[in-house]
């Protein structure tokens, strides 16, 4: 009787430490929680980086296979024109900044 309680307390201690392992240890499920946390957001920044990558490529095509992106890009970037263009500017007027009632600047702060 008395061998088979010190094998039961032997398991049980046994099971504790291979709770406390499997939990807290290294390679524990707190750690598997975090890198697969990670996994995700580098799988969120790889997907953004992949369009970014294709945007490129599709702009890289376009500007080797015609002249219409060429020219699409000096235009705009570089403000040239073809001769005989002429080139118009439009300015939009800065809207006029908004002026306080005549009273509020000089309404006394109060006491603290």
């Amino acid at each position: 009787m008395r061998g088979l309680r010190i094998v039961l307390l032997l398991l049980l201690v046994l099971l504790g430490w291979l709770q406390y392992r499997l939990w807290f240890g290294n390679g524990g499920q707190r750690e598997v929680e975090a890198l697969q946390r990670q996994v995700q957001r580098q799988t969120r920044d790889n997907a953004g980086l992949q369009q970014r990558n294709d945007a490129l490529a599709a702009e890289v095509e376009d500007l080797k296979s015609g002249e219409a992106a060429v020219e699409e890009r000096a235009r705009n970037e570089l403000g040239m024109i073809r001769p005989g263009e002429t080139f118009y500017r439009v300015v939009e007027p800065e809207p006029a900044p908004a002026q306080e009632p005549a009273g509020a600047a000089e309404a006394p702060e109060p006491a603290p």
